[in-house]
């Protein structure tokens, strides 16, 4: 049995079907959407979390699969958002949400490709 990783990830996860309703949100995600209602999210759908024109590139995603990755900033805290698809049986089963802090002094490396 795998351990669920996801409560401890320092970060926030949260997964939706493929019809757009949350299934699970980890702790950091609870946390971050306390004021929305926290774990009292999951089985509502994320499209009625979101004004626009955030509602309408989740449905996209939700429409024609594909992944979405941005960095914000509120309240001076960085973080990269990820939205990616899974995939259940190699069919669309949703969407994973990562949110994570992005410490202000992050290093950025640009690596080279191995010569044969």
């Amino acid at each position: 049995m795998i351990p669920d990783w996801t409560e401890e990830f320092p970060g926030a996860v949260t997964v939706t079907d493929e019809k757009g309703v949350i299934l699970s949100m980890n702790r950091a995600a609870c946390e971050t959407f306390r004021q929305d209602g926290g774990r009292g999210l999951v089985g509502k759908n994320v499209l009625d979390c979101h004004p626009e024109p955030s509602r309408s590139m989740l449905a996209g995603m939700l429409k024609s699969p594909r992944p979405n990755t941005y960095t914000i900033e509120k309240k001076g805290v960085k973080k990269l958002i990820h939205q990616a698809p899974w995939y259940h049986k190699s069919r669309f089963a949703g969407l994973v949400e990562l949110s994570i802090v992005l410490p202000a002094d992050m290093a950025h490396h640009v690596r080279k490709e191995k010569q044969p």
